[in-house]
């Protein structure tokens, strides 16, 4: 899974610009912008790495000293860290705005890390105060956040062709902090091969639009299922070998499926891990979930035709052992009952739930649901 990164503006996003000169250059002037520290707490805990990204007009010379700018840079470092803020990486660039170096904001020279493939810019954000920090998003072909009102921001980017890189305007960090957790909970996945096209996109936190189409109308009214009964939004577009047979669609969708369950949960901290049992009509459905890091897979569940709808029963199984190894879980599905169509529709009807219970977030804690530590 790619790495993504939140690159943090320093004087007018952490610190307060000084307006008589625009440097930090003694600890009288050190002074943090309202929220920033308990904001960058809060979205440190989320799965990005944190690097601060800051040009410095001078930095070095007469003009700005070293000696006059370590001081405060320091300080505000240790003030972040005593609140648990680390940084993974500080790029800093000490040129002057008129020397138009490509390591000068916004020009991306100084981030060639993070341009090596090894990191889903797509799915980064660039934090700032200026026009130039959403211009630098655009270029690393990230998005990014302006923390200045919607009618300064508005004005900032009017007739400016990256203005729709900005993804949300903000004076307050708590509100950077919130709309980070939300947008999260969501991945994109494609999947090409020989036997199969597939595009996922899924939002665990329901925001988006679903659709389904697979080709195999019974496994789309499945998969439905799956959408209504976890309150996640869900598309799942596939173009498969149905020619030859079924097995190749459906086992790909699981694991692209089970893949974007995955990325989505991210570092799984705040989650409830664990989650069902549910009647339908006749039958009984029991599903039981740990997103636990390791993939355990039992099934219990007979059928007594060879196809309902136009999927073969045998391909349920390997639905959902795909799924479980592409999760990352422990998945136990145990059903009884008469109906075929019942049947099913109970396991996923059960898997929905289990899977909502399984990934349902407390709001008021961010801890790691594991005596280990790790998941």
């Amino acid at each position: 899974m790619k790495k993504r990164v939140l690159f943090v503006d320093r004087d007018g996003t952490i610190l307060v610009e000084p307006p008589e000169d625009y440097q930090v250059d003694s600890l009288e002037k050190l002074e943090f912008v309202a929220g920033a520290i308990s904001g960058l707490k809060s979205v440190s805990e989320l799965d990005y790495e944190l690097v601060l990204a800051s040009n410095q007009d001078g930095l070095g010379t007469e003009a700005f000293p070293e000696e006059t700018f370590w001081p405060a840079h320091t300080k505000m470092m240790r003030t972040l860290a005593g609140e648990g803020v680390f940084f993974d990486d500080q790029l800093i660039d000490p040129t002057f705005p008129q020397e138009n170096a490509p390591t000068r904001k916004p020009g991306i020279g100084m981030f060639g890390k993070y341009l090596s493939g090894e990191y889903d810019l797509a799915s980064s954000y660039v934090i700032g105060d200026r026009a130039t920090d959403v211009e630098l998003a655009y270029n690393l072909g990230a998005k990014a956040i302006l923390l200045q009102s919607k009618s300064v921001a508005d004005e900032m980017l009017k007739d400016k062709a990256f203005a729709s890189t900005c993804v949300l305007a903000t004076k307050r960090w708590s509100e950077i902090a919130e709309f980070l957790r939300q947008t999260e909970r969501s991945a994109t996945i494609v999947r090409k091969t020989s036997e199969t096209d597939i595009r996922v996109e899924l939002d665990i936190d329901g925001k988006g639009e679903s659709n389904i189409d697979t080709g195999l109308k019974f496994f789309d009214h499945m998969l439905w299922q799956i959408v209504h009964h976890s309150g996640m939004s869900l598309t799942v577009e596939c173009k498969g070998d149905l020619e030859v047979d079924e097995h190749h669609t459906i086992e790909d969708v699981a694991i692209v499926l089970g893949e974007a369950i995955l990325q989505a949960l991210g570092s799984k901290r705040g989650i409830d891990r664990y989650g069902f049992v549910l009647p339908m009509d006749e039958c009984r459905a029991m599903v039981l979930i740990d997103f636990g890091g390791r993939a355990d897979f039992v099934w219990g569940v007979e059928f007594t035709r060879e196809r309902v709808g136009d999927v073969p029963t045998e391909m349920f199984k390997h639905f959902f052992k795909s799924m479980c190894v592409a999760m990352r879980c422990n998945l136990h599905i145990e059903a009884k009952g008469e109906n075929n169509h019942h049947l099913i529709e109970g396991v996923f009807k059960a898997f929905a739930r289990a899977l909502k219970m399984a990934v349902r977030r407390d709001v008021f804690s961010y801890q790691l649901p594991s005596s280990k530590g790790v998941l």
